[in-house]
C-alpha cells in the first residue's frame, strides 16, 4: 500500500503493509484491500509498518483521510 501524508510543511510517501490512524470515532487499522473510506482524524499518531516490518510514526493535530485502491491519502496539520 502507499501512504501519502500531506501537511502545510510538505508531503511524504511511504510503502506500508499496515497503517494505524487516529479516527474521530476511534483509532483504526488499514490493511491491503481495505474498502474505500473517508474519515476525519483527531490529534494522535499516524503509525505504519513498512515492508521490512519496522514501525514508524508521525504526530498530527487533526486531519482527514481518504482510502481507495490501496492508496491512503492523509491531509493533516
Amino acid at each position: 500500500m502507499e501512504l501519502q501524508i500531506i501537511t502545510p510543511n510538505g508531503s511524504e510517501r511511504h510503502e506500508a503493509t499496515a497503517v494505524f490512524l487516529p479516527g474521530a470515532a476511534g483509532a483504526f487499522e488499514v490493511l491491503r484491500g481495505h474498502a474505500p473510506l473517508i474519515s476525519t482524524l483527531v490529534a494522535g499518531d499516524i503509525r505504519w509498518r513498512g515492508k521490512d516490518g519496522v514501525e514508524s510514526s508521525r504526530p498530527i493535530a487533526s486531519g482527514a483521510v481518504m482510502i481507495e485502491n490501496d492508496i491512503i491519502k492523509v491531509c493533516a496539520e
